[in-house]
């Protein structure tokens, strides 16, 4: 896919928004479903849209001087935190993608455990996976311009949300 994104990235010539996708705490539906929505839109959106971080697809990524970062799920663990601030200084804008970024739900219900709650097993994975103390929705951390919600995101207010930066970033689809 990577060769893909890149030959189809290469030769227009005009002005494409520059896009990164990243993933955070949640299920990653949302990441799946866009795959699952490139497989219709591939061809369309490469000619607008340069994807520059999108480990799903690419091993070549970068953050800088991106239109648009669209981040999916829950920031839980302080060097989530500092990604995330990284990638609020790179961006443009920033749109929260699922219910875990937009809400931080289901990912906050551990934020309501208390200590006699939290077993052996629980605990393993807490000391094990670099968790922080709660966990929060993206705007707990940075700015925040547009929500696309729903678990997965709803795939009509993601289109609508990609013209809405298309149309403000001046970016034209040719034939």
């Amino acid at each position: 896919m990577d060769r893909a994104l890149q030959r189809a990235d290469a030769g227009h010539g005009h002005r494409k928004l520059a896009v990164g996708w990243f993933s955070f705490t949640c299920c990653e539906d949302s990441t799946i479903l866009l795959a699952e929505l490139l497989n219709d839109h591939l061809d369309e959106w490469t000619k607008v849209v340069e994807f520059r971080h999108m480990k799903t697809l690419k091993s070549r990524n970068s953050m800088e001087d991106l239109d648009v970062a669209f981040v999916e799920g829950a920031i839980s663990s302080d060097s989530q935190a500092e990604e995330v601030r990284r990638i609020r200084e790179n961006a443009r804008y920033v749109v929260a993608i699922g219910a875990c970024a937009c809400t931080g739900k289901p990912s906050t219900s551990r934020n309501q455990f208390v200590d006699e709650q939290i077993n052996e097993r629980i605990r393993w994975y807490l000391d094990h996976f670099d968790y922080g103390r709660d966990v929060k929705p993206l705007d707990g951390v940075i700015k925040v311009d547009d929500m696309v919600r729903g678990c997965p995101m709803k795939v009509q207010s993601f289109e609508q949300t990609l013209n809405k930066y298309l149309e403000l970033f001046e970016v034209t689809r040719h034939g």
